[in-house]
């Protein structure tokens, strides 16, 4: 196939990824940028993608990265530039004292809460809150990974529901 072939099929198909573009975002110029970023990918990626393969499948794939990627990338940059004068600060302290108290005594509910769980789902739920992936779990406790992503999710589950109050 030709790049120019590849790339009218590409403008052809490209018009059902918006709807999934902002299910991702929810936000409709970030899709835009998300759709933008998936068709440049794909076109510099062409000469990976097989004649005869879901063309709306490698699309979906390729955004579904992307944002994930992206979204791991800006979760880890969380940094918080502070240009505001110390003046300020000062009487903030006090506010902010007090709502990390409430917020460590919900934390200890919620840990309490959480060791209230049966092992069967607090071990991979634990393992899975330090970071760990499914897959990397799944290797840990020599289970298949559906089944760890089932007890993944009824721990989630559980918990919203026995913590559901706060």
């Amino acid at each position: 196939m030709g790049a120019s072939e590849f790339n009218s099929m590409l403008a052809s198909q490209s018009d059902f990824l918006k709807p999934f573009a902002i299910t991702l975002t929810r936000d409709s110029e970030a899709a835009k940028d998300l759709m933008q970023e998936t068709l440049y990918r794909a076109i510099a990626n062409g000469d990976k993608y097989s004649v005869g393969t879901n063309v709306k499948a490698w699309l979906y794939t390729i955004m579904r990265n992307i944002f994930i990627n992206s979204y791991r990338r800006r979760r880890k940059q969380r940094t918080i530039i502070d240009t505001s004068p110390n003046e300020f600060l000062l009487d903030n302290y006090r506010s902010a004292d007090f709502e990390s108290i409430e917020s460590n005594l919900h934390v200890k509910e919620i840990m309490a809460e959480l060791q209230k769980l049966p092992t069967i789902f607090r071990h991979p739920f634990l393992l899975y809150f330090d970071g760990f992936h499914y897959h990397e779990i799944a290797g840990m406790l020599h289970e298949p990974l559906g089944t760890i992503k089932s007890r993944i999710h009824f721990a989630r589950r559980l918990l919203k529901a026995s913590v559901e109050r706060y």
